[in-house]
């Protein structure tokens, strides 16, 4: 008899979590669940994997084309996007596959605004700058020259918007969830020499509000008021409290084996 014989260790098929990750309930709820990420955004693996959590990354095929004006509330816009794209891939993960359907599915948007709201820019200002507006992607440098004029010296607000979606038994077979993240930038009063150097630099283009802060943008920016991965484009502190959140408050979130 081989008193030595070891059983042999099964290890999950899944399984998200790193050795690093820090020890919250929601985080250890994480083991063995297959975790997704609905974004092809290296910038929102990169924020996710320093807190320990490295998800399967499938993008959502969901065309990101929601018209503006059907929003009344703009803040509203990144989290119905997220929405779309966190949906799209639950379903067609759960169709190509129904024996390994997903634990969690992760997706954000963040948009830039071009001012903060009234109340908040009162605060800086004693003048009404009308709605807010979403900056979209500059196509070009003239573009991203024009849009950075508009931001220079003043403050823009970027918003995330985060959706979770995960399996229940009650239809249609899942429950959504979601949060948004709001942060204001405060521009620097830069020459126009820094903002051709940076256009010219090509670092702008496709990037939302034509600036990217964690990278050769940040030398325009002031200040920030709240969340830096935010602006980055993944507000992780926001994120892990909402995960605890939910499993205190819903009995079914991550229930399901």
């Amino acid at each position: 008899m081989n008193f030595f014989r070891s059983k042999p260790i099964t290890l999950p098929k899944h399984n998200c979590v790193q050795e690093n990750a820090l020890q919250i309930p929601a985080v250890k709820k994480l083991v063995g669940k297959r975790v997704i990420l609905a974004s092809n955004s290296p910038r929102r693996k990169e924020i996710l994997k320093t807190y320990g959590i490295i998800p399967e990354i499938v993008p959502s095929i969901f065309d990101e084309d929601l018209p503006h004006s059907s929003f009344e509330n703009v803040h509203e816009y990144p989290v119905a996007t997220a929405t779309h794209k966190a949906v799209e891939v639950y379903e067609r993960l759960v169709r190509d596959d129904p024996d390994d359907a997903p634990d969690l599915v992760i997706a954000a948007d963040t948009v830039v605004l071009t001012h903060p709201t009234a109340s908040v820019i009162s605060q800086f200002a004693d003048q009404d700058k009308g709605p807010q507006e979403i900056l979209e992607k500059p196509s070009t440098q003239e573009d991203n020259y024009r849009m950075l004029l508009d931001l220079n010296g003043g403050i823009c607000e970027v918003v995330t918007g985060v959706t979770l979606v995960y399996p229940v038994l009650e239809a249609p077979g899942y429950k959504i969830k979601s949060l948004d993240e709001r942060t204001l930038v405060h521009f620097a009063d830069n020459p126009e020499t820094v903002l051709r150097a940076y256009v010219e630099g090509g670092e702008g283009i496709d990037r939302a509000g034509g600036f990217a802060i964690q990278g050769q943008g940040g030398i325009l920016i002031r200040k920030v008021d709240g969340d830096y991965n935010n602006v980055v484009g993944f507000p992780a502190a926001s994120f892990f409290k909402f995960l605890d959140l939910l499993l205190e408050e819903e009995t079914d979130f991550l229930a399901m084996d």
